[in-house]
């Protein structure tokens, strides 16, 4: 397993070769390692994870488990689970959605040829890893204390991280019990410093303490909740990717008490990732499009003001008309000047799109070094993190 902390080596030019390596990375990661057959989003090659963290396509998670056998015994670790105690693995599956989308895998030498953004960032510190992450899948900074929660697919399902980049926390057991959490999906830090989780597993919004005890779990109103993000009401916008609505929600998070829960926007398409902009309230959300026919998913970032007017939407395909190259977007963010900036997949790199009332611009401000970023906050110190599924960590970037 990698360290839980390791400081970068001093930044160089990504040279082709390093880029290519990469693209073999990113590529293996979609195999899987007992068949090496391709994983697929249905059917016999779809990716399940064990409870170890591992995963391994549907058929051979049933030839391992078949009958006469002692249950499944995971042929890496060979700890032995239960058959039914495997389930999807959701970030291989949207790595998947989004190499569908291009049609291939994007190559890392691609992103490199891009030119690098003069931002004056430079990677400071780089947490987790595997073994100590588990294909994590949402990040969040605490306003108050600059901790780091982030949410994975670990038997502790949340890891606090604090600032001298060691794990200081982990709660939320994979579980049937109220305060378990089966499957996070996403993950926020509210003003007075509850950790508040989206749980694909049991489709509820939960919130925990910081020390880790389940204070609220929501499971009426929401059929698949997923993307989260805090206003500076300190209510929690939740974006519902099966309604395909957009919630405000209201609570006493120390009382467990919820007070108020609507929608404030409906008739979205697939909505996942939302960020909130502390000084104007305007809310982005990413929209995940499937078009007919094979290969066609696209994404699309749009911004609302506080009071919900529409003041901009970009899809992938106008995009392109900016910049030679398809973009995939997964997370969201605002930066301190009210800037949209997106993580992308495709070029495995992180974008800004501007500020709403020129959304959008094109300006990478990160073009290598990443493999699959799926996850986006800014510290309070104005340091940019990035959650990079691809090698299971987190990354931090400060002003150089």
């Amino acid at each position: 397993p990698a360290s839980s902390l390791s400081r970068p080596p001093a930044a160089s030019p990504p040279a082709p070769a390093a880029g290519m390596a990469a693209a073999e990375e990113l590529l293996a990661l979609l195999e899987c390692k007992v068949c090496f057959e391709p994983f697929g989003p249905s059917g016999q090659r779809r990716p399940r994870n064990l409870p170890c963290g591992h995963v391994l396509c549907q058929d051979c998670a049933a030839a391992l488990g078949a009958a006469g056998r002692r249950g499944l015994e995971c042929p890496f670790c060979r700890r032995a689970w239960g058959s039914s105690e495997t389930s999807d693995c959701l970030p291989l599956l949207q790595l998947l959605e989004a190499a569908g989308a291009a049609g291939s895998l994007p190559l890392a030498a691609a992103a490199a040829a891009a030119p690098a953004a003069p931002s004056g960032l430079a990677l400071r510190i780089s947490l987790g890893g595997w073994g100590q992450l588990v294909n994590p899948s949402g990040v969040a900074a605490c306003p108050r204390s600059g901790r780091l929660a982030v949410a994975h697919d670990g038997k502790k399902r949340i890891k606090v991280f604090g600032a001298s980049g060691a794990c200081v926390r982990q709660f939320g057991e994979r579980g049937e019990a109220g305060n378990d959490v089966k499957y996070p999906l996403d993950v926020a830090v509210t003003l007075d410093g509850h950790v508040v989780v989206s749980d694909g597993g049991d489709r509820a919004v939960k919130a925990f303490d910081l020390e880790g005890r389940g204070t609220l779990a929501i499971r009426e109103g929401f059929s698949l909740p997923w993307g989260l993000d805090i206003t500076r009401e300190n209510e929690v916008v939740v974006t519902d990717s099966e309604a395909g609505a957009l919630y405000r929600l209201a609570a006493d998070f120390g009382k467990g008490k919820l007070r108020k829960l609507q929608v404030i926007q409906a008739k979205l398409t697939s909505p996942r990732g939302v960020a909130v902009a502390q000084a104007s309230g305007a809310i982005a959300v990413i929209e995940h499009l499937r078009a007919k026919g094979a290969n066609n998913s696209s994404t699309r970032v749009k911004i609302f003001s506080a009071d919900m007017k529409l003041l901009g939407q970009m899809d992938t395909f106008g995009l392109n008309l900016i910049f030679p190259s398809k973009i995939y977007a997964t997370a969201v963010a605002f930066d301190r000047e009210g800037q949209v900036i997106v993580t992308d997949v495709y070029n495995q790199a992180v974008v800004c799109l501007g500020k709403p009332e020129e959304f959008p611009v094109f300006k990478p401000i990160i073009s290598h070094g990443l493999s699959y970023p799926v996850g986006l906050t800014y510290m309070t110190n104005n340091s940019l993190v990035v959650l990079d599924g691809g090698d299971h960590s987190v990354k931090i970037y400060s002003s150089t």
